[in-house]
């Protein structure tokens, strides 16, 4: 959850500051100096768009670190450590993949995978998930995190995320060119894009942005079950992770800050439901009993 989360966060921020600084580069004027070159806009829409995602992805890990204060284990120091090495290792060579770099931070009930690779990953883990659960769940949950590593989830998130931010950028620019030619309608002057135009896109591009959220979580969603899938598989049995979807739900009785509500793994209500990226436990759980 708190990886998508900030996935999005930094893909958001890194677009719009890659949309600024062309901008003030004068390549709006550029692409406007004799009308709207469709063509050159698209060109430069996936370049900033792609360009936004891929750099969200090399940023994932370190950002996950930052954000949890989450302490990567050199050297096991405690029976719980030496237990989590060795579990992570386990399902890691089971899966096929080379062993990941695994963290544990102080927090509520949660886990998260993250990384630019499957070479270069991390499988973190929160003291509160680890003290509400029985050692079985617990694994449950590392394999279901191993799992979206071998499914590549982060990589295919970004490629998705890199599509939707062409569009953003693309519709938001076209919206503003055409505003901004309403708007100077009687004026003759033509030397490039107005004010409205710059912030009509810039506006747009974050109204674009927001909806485009809806997408990514739906697909966010889908994934969670394949994750939940691949965690049956490596625990040979569907029963560790329906039970730690179960204990999960009970561990969860503070409501999420406001700002995460959106993203919580329960699942949103009503149309809240739409930015969520995770399904309700309940759905889980019984698709488990066709994995």
């Amino acid at each position: 959850m708190k990886r998508v989360l900030l996935f999005l966060a930094t893909n958001l921020a890194v677009m719009l500051v890659l949309s600024l600084v062309a901008s003030l580069l004068g390549v709006n004027k550029f692409l406007t100096a004799n009308g709207l070159n469709l063509g050159m806009l698209l060109a430069f829409s996936a370049l900033i768009g792609f360009g936004g995602s891929f750099i969200s992805l090399l940023m994932s890990k370190t950002m996950a670190k930052w954000s949890t204060g989450a302490r990567v284990i050199e050297s096991p120091s405690s029976s719980t450590e030496v237990w989590l090495i060795d579990t992570v290792a386990r399902l890691a060579e089971r899966a096929g993949l080379p062993m990941p770099e695994v963290a544990i931070y102080d927090g509520e009930p949660n886990a998260f995978a993250t990384g630019a690779s499957k070479n270069s990953s991390l499988v973190a883990v929160s003291t509160g998930l680890l003290q509400g659960m029985t050692r079985e769940e617990a694994e449950a949950v590392l394999a279901h995190e191993v799992a979206h590593i071998a499914n590549g989830d982060m990589v295919t998130l970004t490629l998705i995320q890199g599509v939707v931010n062409t569009f953003v950028i693309f519709l938001s620019r076209v919206v503003g060119y055409l505003v901004d030619s309403f708007l100077r309608r009687n004026s003759e002057e033509n030397s490039g894009p107005g004010i409205g135009y710059m912030v009509t896109s810039f506006i747009c591009e974050i109204v674009f942005g927001v909806l485009a959220s809806i997408i990514v979580a739906w697909f966010s969603r889908k994934r969670e079950f394949r994750a939940d899938a691949g965690a049956a598989q490596l625990m040979r049995s569907p029963l560790p992770m329906q039970n730690a979807l179960r204990r999960l739900g009970s561990l969860h009785t503070e409501p999420l800050p406001q700002s995460m509500a959106a993203s919580g793994i329960a699942g949103g209500q009503g149309w809240m439901a739409l930015f969520s990226t995770h399904p309700p436990l309940e759905e889980r759980i019984a698709a488990l009993d066709k994995a």
